[in-house]
């Protein structure tokens, strides 16, 4: 390389948005999904998790739920902080929209704000049960990291001159996560959309 005067460029690894912030004894639960994401009907398992998205350093947090058996978004929020009140108001919308939720299993990492008393009495109201993926270990978190993996690649890896601020970013986000329910057709959804998909699991 140095006889043709080129020089080597190295890329930069993209550093992971981590909640994980130490463990609250007694509030760690068991993974009682152990990577088997899908499920038979809508509102058996649902997965959440946050990740960041950085725009020349103004930072946008996305926390989503993701249903296990036709992956679609059931509840997101968008926010500039990483805080509990993200996290409570995603599922307050999530409750809002589906209030028979018994028997649910929800499943997340291990970060801060599931462990948080409020946050898993407001489970425990619902009737769903808490389960967490094992420290550090992504793949158990497999069927969110997927959807993240999705939506960046799509929307926002090397596409990020496309947006000139923070506001046109999210507005971008809630598109993308529309498009992604409503008109992406998945192979492993017999060629429907998540939304489509849900209807027909749930009128079968």
């Amino acid at each position: 390389m140095s006889k043709l005067n080129l020089i080597g460029y190295r890329m930069r690894r993209r550093k992971r948005y981590d909640s994980y912030e130490g463990e609250i004894e007694g509030r760690i639960k068991p993974d009682l999904i152990k990577r088997k994401f899908f499920a038979v009907r809508p509102n058996m398992k649902w997965y959440e998790d946050v990740t960041e998205f950085n725009l020349r350093g103004h930072k946008l947090y996305l926390s989503p739920i993701i249903d296990g058996c036709a992956r679609d978004i059931v509840a997101y929020n968008i926010s500039r902080h990483p805080n509990l009140k993200q996290v409570m108001t995603m599922l307050d919308d999530a409750f809002t929209a589906h209030p028979a939720l018994n028997g649910l299993i929800f499943h997340s990492d291990r970060g801060w704000q599931y462990q948080k008393r409020a946050y898993q009495r407001e489970l425990a109201i619902h009737g769903i049960e808490q389960s967490m993926s094992r420290k550090g270990c992504s793949p158990d978190d497999g069927l969110m990291e997927g959807f993240f993996g999705i939506l960046k690649r799509e929307m926002f890896y090397g596409k990020e001159t496309n947006y000139a601020n923070p506001d046109e970013l999210e507005q971008a986000i809630k598109d993308h996560i529309r498009f992604y329910n409503t008109e992406r057709t998945k192979t492993k959804l017999k060629g429907l959309t998540p939304e489509q998909f849900r209807n027909q699991s749930l009128a079968a």
